[in-house]
């Protein structure tokens, strides 16, 4: 008889960074990334790992099916309200925060709106260069149909919007991204100049929330209602929004709000914030090339 050879929790230990990374891929959840991995770690210190060649391989494997039936539950259940106003009481915000900068937001958002299956495909290969055919067996597919999910997973990264001309593209990306830097930074008068002295800020009753939705007219109350936002600012980064450049917000990797910007040469003359739940499901938000 064969003896059982057990993985050691050293040897897991050297791939949980590389685990950590996959999981908050899948997931979008720094909080639900760690689970995915501890979980992660107790079926594999239950196998049998004598004959697993690459055991950093066979991991990424295992964590990917977790994250996989974590996705699955997730899109069977009712997805609850998000709720805006809690931020700061979330564990580690600055930590989700970096690290959701450092995916981009915006991916964060469109690999939400993917199907598990779609998002599994995409993630393991495109983002770890894992085989199709080590990721058809997770997905319960032929190796082909594994590649044909991943590639319209890739689609829908992209987007199918028409773009503005070069040009309009580019100053729109000038201005929303001097915009998202004011707004973490802190700095009132760069906002002010970006923006066109009767620029006007709409936003839906689920912003703040309010009774009604709001408007705020003329450069300087607007910069002083983003300067009040600094704190949801952290988790916001530039997106293309239904063919435009503008700004996503996620909380545990999810579309919480979306800005809109109107961008003339007078600077930015218009701001939408959306976070109805109904409208946002309308938007169409693809990553922003470069």
């Amino acid at each position: 008889m064969t003896a059982h050879t057990a993985l050691s929790a050293d040897r897991f230990e050297a791939d949980r960074t590389h685990l950590r990374s996959v999981a908050y891929r899948m997931l979008g959840s720094l909080a639900e990334a760690e689970d995915a991995v501890q979980e992660a770690w107790l079926r594999a210190s239950r196998a049998d790992v004598g004959e697993v060649g690459n055991l950093s391989g066979w991991l990424t494997t295992v964590v990917a099916r977790v994250c996989l039936n974590m996705l699955r539950a997730r899109r069977a259940r009712p997805e609850e309200p998000l709720d805006h106003t809690v931020l700061d009481s979330r564990p580690g915000p600055e930590q989700e925060a970096l690290l959701a900068d450092s995916v981009g937001v915006a991916l964060l958002v469109v690999l939400d709106r993917l199907a598990p299956a779609e998002r599994l495909a995409f993630v393991l290969h495109d983002m770890f260069a894992v085989p199709f055919d080590d990721i058809a067996p997770l997905v319960e597919r032929t190796p082909a149909a594994a590649r044909q999910l991943a590639s319209r997973a890739r689609r829908r990264v992209k987007g199918t919007e028409q773009l503005p001309p070069p040009a309009d593209l580019a100053r729109q990306r000038t201005a929303v991204s001097a915009f998202l830097a004011a707004t973490r930074g802190g700095d009132f008068e760069a906002l002010v100049a970006l923006l066109a002295p009767e620029v006007r800020l709409t936003a839906d009753r689920w912003v703040v929330p309010t009774p009604e939705p709001i408007t705020v007219s003329g450069a300087r109350p607007v910069a002083q209602g983003a300067m009040a936002a600094m704190g949801r600012a952290r988790f916001t980064g530039p997106a293309l929004v239904d063919g435009a450049v503008g700004l996503a917000m996620a909380t545990g990797g999810r579309l919480a709000l979306v800005l809109a910007f109107t961008v003339t040469e007078d600077g930015i003359t218009g701001i939408d914030i959306v976070a109805d739940r109904e409208r946002l499901a309308e938007l169409s938000v693809a990553v922003l090339d470069g």
